[in-house]
Parts: structure tokens; sequence; C-alpha cells
């Protein structure tokens, strides 16, 4: 089994990395995803967090309300590290079922937005980062996800710099161009990938 951490700054295109992994055979563990799924309703999770929050962080559905929760968290250290004390070991002990459940010889893709924020490249066999320059970023922040320019360069300052995330990279993925360019450089990263899982899984 070969584990990657995948990460990129936003709107660099590592969904589209991640999701042409998947399509050669790669078993994605998507830490977005998961961290959705652990407060959902009826969840040890969500229970949780109303607990450390209260009751007014719930929609009348009785769901998660995450932008309410976001104005509580956002710049306030001390509540985000209360809140992140409860999902990230969620997160990581469903991460680690999913990844034990895949098949010796597999190619475990964990995709990790905050992968080089939170120092987590040590627990990966392999990073992948999927690079672009911020002009792009910018550009698909804006034309393709609605931001505006403000907001998109907020976003993108919010985050590790394009040089922080490439220092820790084992493969650095260029997606500067159009779709078409990414999907040969894609695939034979999947090449390099699947033969050093060959080389680690059991006899």
């Amino acid at each position: 089994m070969l584990t990657v951490g995948l990460t990129g700054g936003i709107g660099a295109g590592k969904s589209e990395v991640s999701r042409l992994l998947v399509s050669y055979g790669a078993v994605l563990v998507d830490a977005d995803r998961i961290a959705r799924e652990v407060v959902e309703p009826g969840t040890p999770g969500l229970a949780a967090v109303v607990e450390a929050f209260g009751s007014g962080i719930l929609t009348p559905e009785g769901t998660l309300d995450r932008p309410r929760l976001g104005s509580i968290v956002f710049g306030d250290a001390e509540r985000l590290a209360v809140l992140n004390g409860i999902v990230h070991p969620l997160v990581g002990a469903r991460s680690a079922e999913l990844q034990a459940a895949a098949a010796p010889d597999a190619v475990v893709v964990h995709d990790v937005p905050l992968l080089t924020e939170n120092g987590l490249a040590p627990l990966y066999d392999v990073v992948v980062v999927v690079d672009a320059s911020p002009a792009t970023q910018l550009d698909r922040l804006v034309r393709l996800r609605g931001m505006s320019p403000d907001e998109a360069r907020a976003r993108m300052a919010a985050q590790a710099t394009r040089e922080q995330r490439r220092a820790v990279a084992d493969y650095v993925i260029d997606n500067d161009g159009p779709f078409e360019a990414l999907e040969p450089r894609v695939r034979e990263l999947w090449e390099e990938l699947t033969a050093r899982s060959a080389d680690t899984a059991p006899e």
C-alpha cells in the first residue's frame, strides 16, 4: 500500500486531480467530506460541537449551521482550537478506517487541503502538490466560483504560500494550463505511484 497526501492552494485544481486519480483506480480519503460526515445529525461529533458551542449553531432542521459556526470561530484562535479538538480526531479515526479497508497493493490518496499548514506531510509515503500561479488561482476563483477579487485574494492569503507547499512535495503537478494538459501529467503520476505501491506490497 502506498499512502499519498494530495494538497494544493485554493483554485489550483486539486479536486480535478483527485477525480482523475480515482478514475485510474486510487482509493480516495477526502478529509473535507469526512469532516462533514462526522458532524451530521445524530453523530457524537455533532453532539460534542453543540455541547461546546451551544444549540445556536444548529439550523431549525437540526443540522450544523456552518456559516454560524464559522462566524464564531473565525478570528478566534481559542474557539477554533476547541472545534478542531473535536473534529480532527474524528476525521483521523475515520480516515484510518477507510485506509485499513483498502487492498494491500492500493494507492490510497488522502485529499487534505491544509496538509502544509498543519505539518502533516510526514504522515504520508508521498506528497503530491497541485500547483498553479496566483494569477491562475485568482482567475479561477473569480470566474468559476463567483468570488470577488478581494474575497479570492483573502482566501489565498489565509493559506500556505506556493513556496511552502512546493517545499514539502515529492511530486508537483503543474496545473496552470487547460484540462487537456492536466490529464497526461496525472496519468504519468499514477503510473509512478502504482509502481511504488507494487514495490511496497507484501509478498
